[in-house]
């Protein structure tokens, strides 16, 4: 038996739990989403809670989803002063199998979908404002075996220091977040298709979860990091740096 085999349902995506807790903390959210029902869903959680929302569908492989997704927002909220870009696709496994389409494609999502969303934003954003990129620690160590996720996910590093560098000028941050394993439904869709994941040898005997993620860029949204910028931040309780396997 699978060790995910009879596990509880998966609780909240990285994505949806930091919408939440930044509308807790006061923030008017625009939640994106390629699938209608789930931006609705979320704005509802949102706003059950009695948080301040919105949905916008977009498909980041779409340059023209980007543009309009950032412009409605901007119109919407009348201004922004906060950007987190957590979208990513897979790809096949293994270089015998990669071909120059699925290539494309993930790094269109991976990669191309964040430069254009900070392209479309960083004019609008005001100063003091911040960008989060999501990655993962698939950008430091392989691990995936899927070589178009790993390097693509490597390579938001270079672009966060652009866009912090254009960013300076403009009184706008922009870090990296890098976490490991985390208990979320895609997390456990990837353990289930690579078991590897699943019994490897984890700090304090678990993976993390969507709230630390979400507590950590809530951080780096925050005036309380004003002078963090330009930097990765590995949130992987301890696997990278001691090399756990």
């Amino acid at each position: 038996q699978h060790p995910l085999e009879g596990a509880p349902p998966a609780p909240l995506g990285n994505g949806r739990a930091i919408a939440m807790l930044c509308a807790r903390e006061g923030a008017a959210v625009a939640c994106l989403d390629k699938d209608a029902a789930n931006a609705a869903d979320t704005v509802a959680m949102i706003e059950g809670e009695g948080g301040r929302s919105f949905a916008v569908t977009a498909d980041v492989s779409q340059p023209a989803d980007i543009e309009r997704a950032v412009q409605e927002a901007h119109r919407h909220f009348g201004g922004l002063d906060a950007l987190v870009i957590n979208v990513d696709t897979g790809g096949p496994a293994g270089l015998a199998h990669q071909t120059p389409e699925a290539w494309d494609a993930a790094f269109a999502v991976n990669l191309r979908a964040h430069m254009l969303f900070c392209k479309e934003a960083m004019p609008l954003l005001a100063p003091g404002s911040a960008i989060v990129f999501i990655s993962s620690t698939a950008s430091l160590r392989p691990g995936t075996r899927i070589p178009s996720y790993d390097a693509s996910k490597a390579a938001l590093a270079g672009l966060c220091r652009h866009v912090a560098m254009e960013g300076e000028t403009l009184g706008v941050r922009a870090n990296v977040l890098a976490p490991g394993p985390i208990d979320t439904p895609l997390g456990r869709n990837a353990s289930l298709r690579r078991p590897a994941r699943a019994s490897q040898r984890l700090p304090f005997g678990r993976e993390g979860t969507a709230w630390e993620v979400a507590y950590t860029t809530l951080f780096l949204l925050s005036h309380e990091s004003s002078y963090v910028n330009a930097q990765v931040i590995v949130m992987d309780g301890g696997i990278t740096g001691l090399q756990l396997r």
